[in-house]
């Protein structure tokens, strides 16, 4: 297990509506985040051992029950005489406990009630509108399940829909938190060290966590321990969007593999898997915010000049090595797979290293907008540029892996058109390089 890095801010956020649960009435935040972002071991570091802590697993009602009852007697030393088979009765008996006391409850995996009994939902609604503002329950509702999570607390006709008071959104480590861990662990790193880093995990603090356990720090080092028997990595894409995408999950998966392997519009998806993925593509992006529609920056957001890609560092890797080559992982050729990513690993981590600098240069520089550039056909395509509108500055940037091939003379030449749709910007140009990191 590597030391906690980060999330001060989100810990005060958390401590925050404890402090507030107990001095006016009870609060319910809802913290959401992809799996093995973090979630649980962020609220293990904000809350202390005295927490309730209840894990919602694909159990049945009554079992479920027993595990809560149990726990609420340990951490609140309570003697509950009875069987309790109902959440209902167990959630009650909560609020009617935080009348007198004050205290946190954590429930976790909470969109797997949706399997357990879904009308637990209209249940606490019901519970907590009668009781929050005589009550003192500081409530931590955590899930890893976008869609499932977003259609609980967003959806307008959900029975929780509006009851939270506060969300909390679980990101990854940002890369300047992956330099640090990397300096911890390798201090010879290097900034290809890095870039693999970024690349194979995005920031996910169970993968950095893996390949430091595993003395695996450098590409090659990460391969062999990725392709390795046993690894949970191989099955992880899998594991993870399952349960999101249902049935549906091969069209969905060929449509990421697709996009991860650089087909980006959709004409070029459609032409390949030879049916209409509108509606596909919009749940993606909308539903469960594993997509991003990217258009060139200042376009009108009607153009059709429109790309996706994947959102997760981690996902677009496996999509492309892992799920796209999984016929020769299933027989056990992994050299075959390592050769594959080693050939094609300048070009992929180019399009990484362009997410790098675009996070590096939000975090840098007071921009408005950030985005890369086109024209049509995919004429002079510039990777990024940074707007402020305020400033009336722009930062049009080239990036390559290698410097020696960044030629800002060309990049001034294709940004020509660009540049005359802004009048009166003082222009910035910058090559970013592997150098730059």
């Amino acid at each position: 297990m590597i030391k906690f890095y980060d999330r001060e801010k989100e810990i005060a956020y958390l401590q925050s509506a404890e402090d507030k649960s107990k001095k006016t009435s009870s609060r319910m935040t809802v913290v959401m985040g992809r799996r093995r972002i973090g979630k649980t071991t962020l609220l293990a570091r904000a809350y202390s051992e005295e927490a309730v802590y209840f894990f919602v697993s694909k159990k049945s009602e009554p079992l479920l029950c027993a595990e809560y009852l149990k726990e609420l007697q340990i951490k609140l030393d309570i003697g509950f005489v009875g069987e309790v088979s109902r959440f209902e009765d167990i959630f009650i008996y909560v609020m009617q406990l935080a009348e007198k006391r004050k205290f946190t409850l954590i429930i976790d995996e909470f969109q797997e009630f949706f399997w357990v009994n879904p009308s637990i939902y209209s249940v606490m609604q019901r519970t907590w509108d009668l009781n929050k503002d005589k009550t003192k329950l500081n409530l931590v509702l955590c899930g890893s399940v976008y869609s499932l999570m977003y259609k609980i607390f967003q959806g307008y006709r959900e029975p929780l829909f509006g009851r939270a008071t506060g969300l909390l959104r679980i990101k990854p480590f940002s890369a300047e938190i992956l330099k640090l861990i990397m300096a911890d662990y390798r201090k010879s790193f290097t900034n290809h060290d890095l870039l693999a880093m970024y690349l194979i995990t995005g920031g996910v603090a169970k993968y950095v966590d893996y390949f430091i356990e595993e003395k695996a720090l450098t590409l090659d080092k990460m391969l062999d321990s990725i392709f390795s028997e046993n690894t949970f990595i191989l099955e992880e894409g899998k594991n993870m969007l399952v349960d999101e995408f249902g049935k549906d999950y091969g069209t969905y998966f060929s449509i990421l593999t697709l996009i991860a392997s650089s087909k980006t519009s959709r004409p070029d998806i459609e032409s390949i898997l030879e049916t209409d993925i509108g509606g596909y593509l919009d749940r993606l992006e909308n539903d469960f915010n594993l997509v991003e529609k990217i258009r060139p920056i200042l376009a009108k957001p009607q153009t059709r000049a429109v790309k996706y890609r994947i959102s997760d560092n981690f996902l677009c890797f496996w999509f492309r090595f892992i799920y796209n080559n999984r016929s020769k992982i299933e027989i056990g050729n992994f050299d075959f797979v390592k050769n594959i990513i080693k050939r094609d690993y300048d070009t992929f981590s180019g399009i990484i290293l362009e997410r790098y600098f675009r996070e590096k240069l939000v975090a840098e520089e007071n921009l408005s907008a950030i985005g890369s550039w086109w024209e049509k056909g995919n004429q002079n395509e510039i990777d990024i540029v940074g707007i402020n509108e305020v400033d009336k500055r722009a930062i049009i940037v080239e990036v390559k892996r290698n410097p020696a091939k960044i030629k800002l003379d060309v990049l001034k030449k294709k940004a020509t058109n660009l540049v005359q749709q802004l009048p009166g910007y003082s222009i910035e140009y910058r090559g970013l390089s592997i150098r730059d990191m």
